[in-house]
């Protein structure tokens, strides 16, 4: 999953009088919490002006039709205010009657599906790395051989390559220095944590419920000084603890798998052949399983309930969120996301959006044959680029749109980097992947406000992860009104109608400025009313009848 931008030792550091003192430039100022939607011709900021694409859709007097937008993440809470009404909802399954009404295989998917659950109620809510998985799987056929590689098959050959890459990547960049200190800070985070916990009478809590708590006992001081301070580098105050922690597992899981294999949290649960694509009866229908703050947050940004007085205003109006669980604390897994695209797209979706990413991809003949499958049934793929600050024209970033058997690549994909505003951290937010060739477009990102578990509760995150369904939102208000529109031109009216900014832009995670258009396609920021104003122009293309050849056997679900 591309997480939220936590550097726990950073943190460590800036804690002031409980860890030693360093410094931390803050540079976010005051915006609205909807900048992101605003036009930058009135108001100054950067957002996609969808106020304004919706003044077109008026004096246009465009027909809208439903859109059903995928969100392939880790849950979403059902119970939202804002999110409760535009919930995809199975007109073909009864609920909670423990049968599989419509014969699709899943039992009571009434809003969606969750690929990482078990028959038993069980779910999987962390994992490992994949770059671990692939090392471990691969070490005892390649470790210490003397390997003379123009002796190879070409198969061999890169799986060899394979190898040597997840191990530098497993090994040789684990910092083992930092673990012991991590570990402690785990633990002192904990034990604080418990404290603040029964103090303040609530499981999860973020800077907000801290402003005025004053903690006697020295752990639940350092607690507190941890999540003020990592808020404080995040430029948010809505970061928990139940977040923090999780995440700092997870670097822990990371950093030990250096020296340990890391265990196989998904086979105990989920009990499928994970070998076998075909294997495609597994999972269950609990989608706000583990943490899920991401998806819930990603689905706000797309199609929150507008003008009911509460909340967001998501960008689309006439959507349903279709939560499909694939995304674990950790890596997802190439079967399962492969699983969840075509489950969507059977079940309807059009757009799809995609706020995860991993450095390897052991199965990516699975998530490009679901690509091409997508891509047939005139579904377009949003993904997030990363936050590792890296050029995605050369680093490794799965899913993407290149297929792995060098037949070509998937045009039904939009791949997105994230802006900021110059109020906001500047237009390329510090984080972003980008790459002139690999990322299509870039979008909001920085301090986005949405949607977040509680019921009625709301707060910001930055993130791709975030600039993902913004993009996606745009595509679905396009939909609906130019439903006939292939991926292909849906994608044309997004990324020829970017945005380009006046002034040169920050390379991500350096000083250098250069031209927007020369670290993405389009050299600029996606934005609704000129890609919707875009779109009415395109004639409708001819249906591809023709499904691709794929390595998916049909069952009794076809």
């Amino acid at each position: 999953m591309h997480k939220i931008s936590v550097n726990f030792i950073a943190a460590l550091l800036f804690c002031g009088s409980i860890f030693g003192q360093t410094k931390a430039k803050v540079i976010i100022k005051d915006v609205p919490n909807n900048w992101y939607q605003l036009d930058h011709a009135t108001t100054g900021f950067n957002g996609i002006s969808l106020d304004k694409a919706y003044d077109f859709i008026k004096a246009k007097k465009l027909k809208s039709t439903r859109i059903t937008v995928a969100v392939i993440d880790s849950g979403i809470d059902t119970l939202h205010e804002d999110l409760k009404p535009i919930l995809w909802t199975n007109p073909k399954e009864i609920p909670g009657n423990g049968i599989d009404d419509d014969h699709n295989g899943y039992i009571d998917d009434v809003h969606g599906w969750n690929f990482l659950g078990g028959k038993d109620g069980r779910n999987v809510k962390e994992d490992s790395y994949e770059g671990a998985r692939v090392y471990y799987a691969l070490k005892s056929k390649w470790e210490g051989k003397d390997i003379d590689e123009s002796t190879l098959s070409d198969n061999d050959k890169k799986e060899y390559e394979t190898y040597l890459r997840a191990k530098e990547k497993t090994v040789g960049d684990a910092d083992l220095s930092q673990l012991p200190l991590m570990k402690a800070m785990l633990n002192r985070l904990t034990n604080g944590d418990s404290i603040i916990k029964k103090e303040l009478g609530k499981d999860e809590y973020t800077v907000k419920d801290l402003k005025t708590y004053t903690p006697t006992d020295l752990d639940a001081r350092a607690t507190k000084g941890i999540i003020e301070n990592i808020s404080k580098i995040n430029n948010s105050d809505d970061i928990s603890n139940v977040q923090l922690i999780e995440e700092l597992k997870g670097d822990i899981r990371k950093a030990d798998a250096a020296s340990t294999p890391p265990k196989d949290f998904r086979k105990e649960i989920v009990q499928d052949d994970e070998t076998n694509i075909n294997d495609r009866d597994y999972g269950n229908n609990n989608i706000m399983a583990g943490s899920p703050f991401h998806g819930t947050h990603c689905s706000g940004i797309i199609a929150a309930v507008r003008d009911n007085g509460k909340g967001i205003q998501g960008i689309a109006d006439n959507v349903r969120i279709m939560m499909v669980r694939a995304v674990p604390d950790g890596d997802e897994h190439d079967k399962d996301i492969a699983n969840a695209i075509r489950y969507a797209v059977d079940n309807g979706a059009r757009v799809i959006s995609m706020s995860f990413g991993k450095e390897f991809s052991p199965q990516k003949k699975w998530v490009d044959d679901a690509f091409k499958y997508a891509d047939s049934k005139g579904v377009l793929l949003v993904h997030a680029a990363g936050n590792d600050s890296k050029d995605v024209d050369t680093a490794y970033n799965f899913p993407n749109p290149v297929y792995a058997d060098g037949s070509g690549r998937a045009d039904n994909v939009i791949t997105v980097g994230a802006s900021g505003d110059m109020l906001n951290g500047g237009i390329t937010a510090f984080f972003s992947n980008f790459g002139k060739k690999e990322v299509d477009v870039f979008a909001p990102g920085v301090n986005i406000y949405s949607t977040i578990p509680g019921g009625n509760t709301y707060g910001k995150a930055s993130g791709t992860s975030m600039a993902c369904p913004v993009v996606a939102g745009i595509a679905a208000l396009i939909l609906e009104h130019y439903p006939t529109l292939t991926p292909a031109q849906l994608k044309e009216a997004i990324v020829k109608t970017a945005v380009e900014p006046k002034d040169d832009v920050y390379i991500p995670g350096t000083k250098e400025k250069v031209k927007l258009s020369d670290i993405s396609v389009s050299g600029g920021i996606a934005n609704a009313y000129d890609a919707i104003k875009y779109a009415s122009t395109l004639k409708p293309a001819k249906k591809q009848t023709k499904l691709p050849k794929t390595i998916i056997k049909k069952n009794k679900r076809g």
